[in-house]
């Protein structure tokens, strides 16, 4: 391992490869700051443009790219409430409304930090989860998968406080969506009403640009004035608060690095299913869990160290099995079979300095995009404080052309438009958007590793409890679920302890 760390890092300081990790860096930047994009086109643009270097220089501009999307994309979600990737739509939830606060740069500041210690944090955990990633992944099975996604969907009874039924309604709703399209287990198809577009079912990045970015392109297109309520107000001067906070809040960043590692590294799940468990769970612990979704710059921490920290643990799939943990891992699989490298067991021996490469990459680049961007985030504020009449030709255009970028579609821009609408009227009439995403997301994840469990079993439902992991997850159900009460009880202990020292 140290022969390989070696010669990765003579690899990095000598022909060029610091440009060329550089050069991934920035590329990494523009493709995560434009929604639609992300890593996967970015990957995929690069493939044939890497044909005639070296293995080492292709890993630096592939590490650069994957290390420097997450904080891309958490640029505009901050700024525009349009996240670039669809792991950044936890980010808006909090880091939009600190803009609308005049704190723009503060969220700027806490992202960057965040990313670059969640990126460090999951190489870090990379590093040490190799020698046992065999014995790790294969613990995951059908009943596991299904109890992880159930995990995932009971955010929706504790970020929605005080709005209950809302969120219960646009969590059916995401189920609903999520459902359509072409059923993996019976061979048929629902909801599609013979539109063959429909088959591969409702394409998440298009709905994401719709429920967030156009939608708020209405909203304040409709109440006019700037992004921010105070234009007065905006301070551009907060970048170092930001970042100061990461460092009080480490807590926070440790169990967002956590999760995002470790959802990462689970196939099929996603960054996007890390980055709002890193949000629920901090919402769970907090003492204020009313202050999230106004502007608790705890719920930028979270989501944003979750989004760098999952590109190291989904690694390990990817390396250790063939299996891609992300869409960008599937992309990436083809730059190392370009390279004359087969993913699996053999590579961790054959081609371990490719790995550290790889690994070092991410770190650096990690550190890299967040400084860049911190460098210019003083200026990136400033645009919170222009009339939101001339930003309106400039951002709409770009939302569509980033869900028409995503397949080169005009179906995707109309789904992109039809939930602009729904997304306004939820604003409207107040009804929380976290729920119908998570849904949306995990409904086909759960539907289908519920029926795939019950057929391994023979139709025997205790399959979900007689395995350690599967129980291990329902247990964190039922926690996760009695927090919301927890809190309830403590909270009238602590106002009933207030109420006697004053009649005392």
């Amino acid at each position: 391992m140290l022969d390989a760390l070696g010669h990765s890092l003579h690899a990095l300081v000598a022909g060029g490869g610091s440009l060329y990790l550089i050069l991934g860096t920035l590329v990494g930047l523009v493709f995560g700051i434009i929604p639609g994009l992300g890593g996967p086109t970015a990957l995929a643009l690069l493939i044939p443009l890497t044909f005639g270097l070296d293995t080492s220089a292709a890993m630096l501009l592939a590490g650069g790219i994957m290390g420097a999307v997450p904080f891309g994309g958490s640029v505009t979600a901050i700024l525009l409430n349009t996240p670039g990737t669809a792991p950044n739509a936890a980010t808006v939830f909090d880091g939009f409304p600190l803009t609308r606060l005049g704190r723009a740069g503060e969220a700027l500041g806490a992202a960057g930090a965040a990313s670059s210690v969640g990126g460090v944090l999951g190489v870090l955990l990379l590093f040490a989860i190799l020698p046992v990633a065999r014995e790790i992944i294969l613990l995951f099975s059908p009943p596991e998968f299904f109890m992880l996604a159930v995990l995932g969907l009971c955010a929706i009874a504790v970020s929605t406080e005080g709005k209950f039924l809302r969120g219960m309604i646009a969590a059916g709703v995401g189920l609903l969506v999520a459902f359509i399209g072409y059923d993996d287990v019976s061979g048929g198809t629902r909801f599609t009403y013979g539109i063959d577009y429909l088959w591969d079912g409702v394409p998440l990045v298009p709905a994401l640009i719709g429920l967030f970015a156009i939608a708020q392109i209405m909203q304040l297109y409709i109440e006019g004035g700037a992004i921010a309520d105070d234009p007065a107000r905006v301070r551009v001067t907060r970048v170092t608060d930001g970042v100061r906070a990461v460092f009080r809040e480490w807590p926070t960043v440790l169990r967002g690095s956590v999760v995002g590692a470790t959802i990462g590294a689970v196939p099929g799940v996603g960054g996007t299913v890390a980055a709002f468990l890193a949000y629920s769970m901090t919402v769970q612990i907090s003492d204020e869990p009313e202050s999230f979704g106004k502007g608790n710059i705890k719920g930028v921490i979270a989501p944003e160290a979750s989004n760098n920290a999952r590109e190291g643990g989904a690694l390990i799939p990817t390396l250790a099995f063939g299996i891609p943990g992300s869409a960008e891992m599937a992309v990436f699989l083809g730059l190392l079979v370009l390279h004359g490298m087969q993913p699996g067991p053999s590579i961790l021996l054959d081609h371990m300095d490719v790995i550290t490469t790889l690994m070092l990459s991410l770190a650096i680049a990690s550190v890299a995009a967040s400084v860049i961007c911190l460098a210019v985030a003083r200026q990136l504020a400033r645009i919170t404080m222009i009339d939101i009449n001339y930003l309106v030709p400039i951002i709409l255009p770009i939302s569509l052309v980033g869900a028409y970028a995503l397949n080169s579609s005009m179906y995707d821009v109309i789904v992109a438009v039809i939930f602009g609408a729904v997304g306004y009227l939820m604003q409207r009439f107040d009804y929380p958007k976290l729920p119908l995403v998570i849904a949306m997301f995990l409904g086909a994840v759960m539907e289908v590793n519920f029926r795939q469990a019950l057929m391994i079993s023979g139709g025997d439902w205790t399959t979900f409890f007689t395995r350690g992991l599967s129980l291990t997850l329902f247990v964190l159900i039922l926690l996760s679920l009695a927090m919301p009460l927890i809190r309830y009880l403590l909270r009238r202990r602590k106002l009933a302890r207030a109420e006697r020292e004053d009649t005392a």
